[in-house]
Order: C-alpha cells, then structure tokens, then sequence
C-alpha cells in the first residue's frame, strides 16, 4: 500500500527531519536579529556603538536602524522565531491539521521574506547576514512543504489553502501575546535608558583623553562660537557620506544640535573608507565616497547643502554615481572638485587618523571606521543613541557651567520630529 505523500506523516523520513531544521534555522536566526536589534538601538556600554567597519552592503545595522525594523515596537524578528518554532513543532508532533496549516503559514512566510529581502536590495541598499539566514531557512522550508505537503488533489492551491481555521486563531492568540510581551519589553528597555545613560556618562568620563587632532577641519555642521574649544560641547566627527551609521548619527545630531543650540560646534572630519582618497586604513568599501568629499569641500560656502543633500539621499547618492556627478554639476562645484588644493585639504584632513594610537590589533591607527568622535578630547568609536547622547552632552554642559548632579533632574525624553 502507498504511502499518502505527506512531509511529516510517514514516520522519521529525511524530509520531516529537514523540516525540524529548516524551522529551528529560522528560529535561531531570528532570535539573533531580535538580539541585534536590541544590542544596536539600545547599547548597555559607551564601547557598545555601531560603526562602519565591514561593508557598506552587508551591514546589520543598517537593518537594526530600518523603519521595517520593527512594527508597533514590535521587531520583525519575533515574528520569524514563531514560524520557525511552528514548523519544528509540526515536525515533532505531526498531524495532518498542523501540516495544512504550517504549509499555508509557509506561503505567507515566503512572501514576506521576498517582499523583505527586495526592500533591503533595491530601498536600503543592504543585506543583514542574520536576515539573510532566516531567508535561506524560509525558502528551503518552502520548498520542503511544496514537494512534500499533503494533497488530496493535484495543484499547489490545494496544497497551500487548506489550514485549519482553529490552529490558525491559537497561533494568532499566540503572536499577540508574545507581541504583547515583547512590546512591554521593549518600553522598560527604553525606561531603562535612564540608568544606562548615567552609567554611559561615568564610562565617557573614564576614557583617557586624547586631544583634538593637529588639524580641525574647517567644515562645521554646527557652529556656536568662532574658536571650536569655546563651546561646552565640540565634536570632531570623522564621518564618511556613504556610511550608513554616520547617516544614523546625523539623526541624532540633527536633534540634540536643535536642543543644545548655541552650546555645539561640530567638524565634519572627512574619512571616507575607499582606498583613492584614504591611506590610514586598509578599507575600500564606500566606492563614490572621495567623490562625495571632493564635492562637498570644493566650495565651504555650499558645503552644508550639499551634506544635507547627500544625506537626505543616502542610498541614491551610493548606488548611482550619474547622481554625485549631477549633484556637483548642480551646486557648480564639478570643475572646483578637480583642484589640487581642494585635494589637498582632504588629505590633510583624512592623514589626521595617523595621529591617535591604535585601537585595535587590527589597524595601524586608532582612527580606524566611521563614525569615530572626538568629543571634548575624549575618543568614542561608533555612534549612540539619543538618549546617551543627550547625557554626554548635558553632563558637558553642566560640567562648563559648574553643576555637577546634573542626573537628578534629567529627563530622558525625545523631543518630537519637527
């Protein structure tokens, strides 16, 4: 008698064990971008801060900081531990219900996994490893339920649209309780912000201070007072315009530059990572990078528009080079770009990275990925989120203006995008 063709119903076959496998892949995955997404949006360390220092395309954080990160403070990535956690259970405790069900959940899942992997190709211009994982889980998952799934008759509608409503409505119970759970974890990870700023703020103070470099460059984003060191807070950003996290810290600085008005210079320090421009470290993962610099340095009097711009179109200014040449064409400093001082003056500027120690066995210098701060003197690798930011710069403030237990009336609270 023939067996009924069936991915977990005739006994412990090389397929159902595939499908346990596919399932916990997808679930191990996803528990390590939930992992990720915490760790970069919510760092417990001052040492903890994101930076450009693999490629610009595959680049998790990039993910970790997308609008399709999360939904309703929800990430994305529980959603996936959930299929992953159904189809081992499926595997493990087979019915014929569970395996209807988990093929059509199957469906569903492989369609958000296209529609996710195209928005992170062709709109964010990067690919998480992690996410990429749970991609290459889903679809051999997929494809386990498409050639071994349960049918009555032929044809894949049958296949893929015969779940039991009842296990539906328990698994979506389910997710919203996990949702509800993960929500709340999410709002006490943000309460807990306060706490983790404060003791930010004691680790920032504990770095040795290293000095400003030799050369300041004299192309501010945020500019208080006429001498850099005048202001309470003054910032050397050594800053790439094809580097995903310098876009994500000039959000941040957008904001706190707004709240710390008239307290804040800030010099944009080039250091594009691609190897025409940059002999401080062995990076070329930013092609286009020196281009941008060269633009944006050609004439002082456009540099911020022409830094607004180009962050304002972050992934079109990195994918299409037509783009920067129209970009340069368009504020007329095309021709002033090829100038030898122009050139000059970015050397000088990016050769500053030779001056700090090494940080890292790796690299010969200490300025060694984008972003790297000099705040005040004091080295901080990688950007920080706001609310960590926010408590550097008023302890800073405090400092200058001779208060000290600036924390007991500090209210960790955003203030709303205009």
């Amino acid at each position: 008698m023939n067996m009924k063709k069936s991915l977990t119903l005739n006994g412990l076959t090389w397929p159902r064990i595939l499908s346990f496998i596919s399932g916990l892949g997808m679930a191990a995955a996803s528990v390590l971008t939930v992992q990720h997404f915490f760790l970069a949006n919510y760092p417990e360390t001052i040492f903890e801060g994101s930076f450009c220092d693999i490629t610009a395309f595959f680049n998790c954080d990039s993910s970790a900081f997308s609008s399709l990160s999360q939904v309703m403070g929800i990430p994305i990535g529980l959603f996936g531990f959930i299929v992953g956690a159904l189809v081992m259970l499926g595997a493990v405790f087979p019915s014929e219900r569970f395996e209807l069900t988990n093929a059509f959940i199957s469906l569903v899942n492989i369609a958000g996994v296209i529609f996710l992997f195209f928005f992170s190709i062709f709109i964010n211009h990067t690919l998480c490893l992690l996410c990429l994982g749970y991609y290459v889980f889903s679809l051999f998952g997929f494809l386990l339920f498409l050639m071994y799934s349960l049918r009555k008759e032929k044809g894949i509608f049958i296949r893929f649209f015969r779940p039991s409503f009842k296990m539906l409505l328990t698994f979506a119970l389910v997710v919203g309780i996990a949702s509800y759970g993960m929500v709340e974890y999410h709002r006490a990870r943000k309460e807990a912000q306060k706490t983790v700023a404060m003791r930010v703020v004691k680790q920032f103070y504990e770095l040795p201070v290293v000095g400003n470099p030799s050369f300041i460059s004299p192309y501010w984003t945020a500019r208080s007072t006429e001498e850099f060191e005048e202001a309470p807070i003054h910032i050397v950003e050594y800053a790439d315009f094809l580097c995903s996290d310098c876009l994500f810290l000039e959000q941040q600085f957008n904001l706190l530059k707004e709240e710390f008005a008239g307290k804040i210079n800030i010099a944009f320090q080039f250091f594009p990572l691609e190897g025409e421009c940059n002999s401080v470290v062995d990076k070329d993962i930013h092609p286009g990078a020196c281009e941008l610099i060269y633009y944006s340095a050609a004439d002082p009097e456009r540099f911020m528009d022409i830094h607004n711009e180009i962050f304002a179109n972050f992934n079109t200014a990195r994918s299409n080079p037509e783009w920067r040449k129209e970009l340069a064409q368009r504020y007329g400093v095309y021709e002033l770009a090829q100038d030898p001082s122009v050139r000059e003056m970015v050397d000088i500027i990016v050769e500053t990275g030779k001056e700090y120690e090494k940080t890292s066995d790796k690299y010969d210098y200490g300025i060694r990925s984008t972003p790297t701060m000099i705040i005040n003197g004091r080295m901080v690798i990688g950007t920080l989120p706001y609310e960590q930011m926010r408590a550097i710069f008023q302890a800073l403030v405090d400092e200058r203006e001779g208060r000290k237990n600036f924390m007991e009336n500090w209210v960790p609270t955003r203030p709303s995008k205009k």
